[in-house]
Formats: structure tokens, sequence, C-alpha cells
């Protein structure tokens, strides 16, 4: 289970959208529209699900060992 992810649009960093979810069920996931505050420009942005991604942390620590 990874963090579901957005870009900042001010900034172009990535965001942590407070939810999670697998990947795969992300994707096969309906379309749906959310919002999610910004800790780094500090305001809200609006976002489609087709514009997040999910992060798994994990998965990186086992490509790299």
């Amino acid at each position: 289970m990874g963090v579901v992810m957005i870009k900042c649009p001010g900034t172009g960093r990535a965001i942590p959208t407070g939810m999670k979810s697998e990947r795969d069920r992300f994707r096969s996931s309906p379309v749906f529209f959310a919002r999610t505050f910004c800790s780094i420009c500090q305001t809200s942005h609006e976002w489609f699900a087709r514009e997040a991604w999910v992060h798994e942390p994990e998965e990186e620590w086992r490509m790299s060992a």
C-alpha cells in the first residue's frame, strides 16, 4: 500500500494527498475529483484522479537491495 501523490502546480513538487491505496486498485478506481491542502504553498489544490499516482516507498527499497 502506498500514498496517493499529486504535483503542486505552483512548485512542481510531489505532495501527499492524505489518501492511501494499492497502485492497481487506484488505477482502476472511478474518476473522481478531490482537494488537497499543500504544505509547500499553503493553499488547497484541486485535482482529478488521473493526475495522481501511488508512491510505494517499500518498492524503492526492494529495487535498490
